[in-house]
Formats: C-alpha cells, structure tokens, sequence
C-alpha cells in the first residue's frame, strides 16, 4: 500500500481552517501542541496581531480541525487565556492567497538547518517587560541544565525565554524563573512542553547559534580541465640503424711548424736513407 505523505508535505488547499487566539505566546505555543496531538491537523503558524495577542492556525479535515480547535481552546480557557476561535469548513482560493493561512506560510517559518535542541522538552516564560525576561532566563540557566533557544517579543511589553533541555530540568527551570519574574518585574504566562513534535519544532523560535547549516560546496563550473599534450613517439627503427652503423673518428689537426717552407714532408730518418742511396747511385755511374 502506498504511504501517505507527511503533514507538511500535503496539498492543504481546500481544507477547512481552524483559529484559536489566546493572549500570550506560550498559551498559544501550548494550545497549538494540544491541538497536534489530540486530532490529524496540520500546524501552519501562528500570527501575532499585537498586545500579546497570538493565533494559532491549523488546517486538515474538517472533524479533525472541529476537534482541535475545541481541545485547544478548553485548555486556553484553563489558563484564562482564551480570546476566541473559529473554525471555517471550505475557505474560498481567495482568502488562501491573500491570508497566511495555507501551507506557503507553514514553509515559510521552518528553520534553515538543523537545530541542536531538537527532540528536547520546551519550558517558556512570559514576562511583561524586558528587564524581567532578562532576570528570569538567567535564573533559568543558572538553577539547572538547560539552554536558552530564543526569546519573543509579542507587543505590549510582553517578552517570551524558551528554555531547552530535559523534562526534569526544565521543570525546574521554570519555576525558578517564575519566582526571580515576580521579584524582578510582573509574570504574565509559563508553559512547560514534555515531548515536541516536529510540526510544533518547526514554528518555534531558534536562536541561529544553534542551527547546523549544511556546507556548501563550492563549485566552479567555468573551470577547465587542461588536457595532457600529445607527445610524438620516435621511431625506434631509425634509432636502431643509427646505433649498427660506425661513428666516424675525427682527427685532430696538426699545427704547421715556424719553417714550414722549407721543411721536407718526409721525418729526418727517411732523409738520411734517401741521402745514402743517392751517393750509392752515384757511385755507380762513376
């Protein structure tokens, strides 16, 4: 049987739409896991409007989105965060272009690269104002064993930490970070998430310190190759011949003496004999 593609990897146009608004982003960040895990819904984003306002935007079936939206609006309304919800059964081609409501905004807030904190439990606190947020994460970071991934700013001075690491350390985090809030400034929200799925990892925020981006390889395509230059082989034949036939000697040439005129080419010796065989000769005729 073939598999089904993955939520991401679906064709989200015309699905139904559901929305649920809360009034700080780590109710909406808690929301959008409930939603996940409780039907077969798509996690598409979330939209800040401002005022600590955020949405949560899911898409799917139309019974899986009735009953994600529920589910995450009862738990909004436990924490008295829930502003309103709805959920729209056939939303027409126009609304999904112009709206960041359809897969291209899913796309859009996935991270480049893998995150080291991946598959690692999540802890936020929420904090109106800056000086608070700041106190708050350090307590965090120094009262256990966790990593600041991010921080996220929704608009009328409220500030979001998120926290990484194990469930037990987060926990603990979290609470601390709770009280040194107070002390410091006003705590407005906390949410601590066990288990992420990867739908909710890629709408959260992460720190690029802690993103693996592949290496890219450079390459040169106007490069060329230099081809190895021909090289004529001799003819070993010829060299064969050469070697067989006799190498001429050269003499050395003689230097011509100071009385080269009158000098006899013949060596003294021989001048000696042909002196004695003259007067012979002579002596003969006599």
């Amino acid at each position: 049987m073939p598999q089904s593609p993955p939520q991401s990897k679906r064709d989200l146009r015309g699905s139904a739409l559901g929305l649920v608004s809360t009034r700080s982003f780590p109710a909406i960040v808690g929301v959008a896991d409930m939603m996940l895990k409780t039907s077969g819904v798509t996690l598409i984003g979330y939209e800040k409007i401002g005022d600590g306002y955020c949405c949560a935007i899911v898409r799917g079936g139309i019974t899986d989105v009735r009953l994600a939206v529920s589910e995450g609006a009862s738990m909004a309304a436990e924490f008295d965060q829930l502003v309103t919800k709805a959920v729209i059964p056939r939303p027409l081609p126009n609304l999904e272009v112009v709206l960041p409501i359809s897969d291209r905004f899913h796309h859009f807030l996935q991270q480049e690269g893998h995150s080291r904190l991946s598959k690692l439990a999540v802890g936020l606190v929420e904090t109106r104002g800056f000086p608070a947020m700041v106190a708050a994460a350090d307590m965090m970071l120094k009262t256990a064993d966790v990593q600041l991934a991010a921080y996220e700013k929704t608009g009328a001075g409220l500030c979001t930490a998120i926290v990484r690491g194990r469930v037990a350390d987060v926990s603990m985090a979290v609470e601390a970070g709770m009280y040194e809030a107070e002390r410091v400034g006003e705590l407005h929200a906390v949410m601590v998430i066990p288990r992420v799925l990867d739908e909710l990892e890629h709408t959260l925020p992460t720190a690029s310190c802690w993103l693996d981006r592949p290496l890219e390889m450079p390459v040169n395509f106007e490069q060329r190759v230099a081809e190895p230059e021909l090289v004529e082989m001799p003819n070993f034949q010829e060299l064969r011949r050469e070697r067989q036939e006799p190498v001429p000697i050269e003499r050395m040439p003689v230097e011509p003496r100071s009385d080269a005129r009158n000098a006899s080419p013949f060596p003294e010796v021989w001048e000696r004999d042909i002196e004695v065989e003259s007067e012979t000769i002579e002596d003969e005729d006599t």
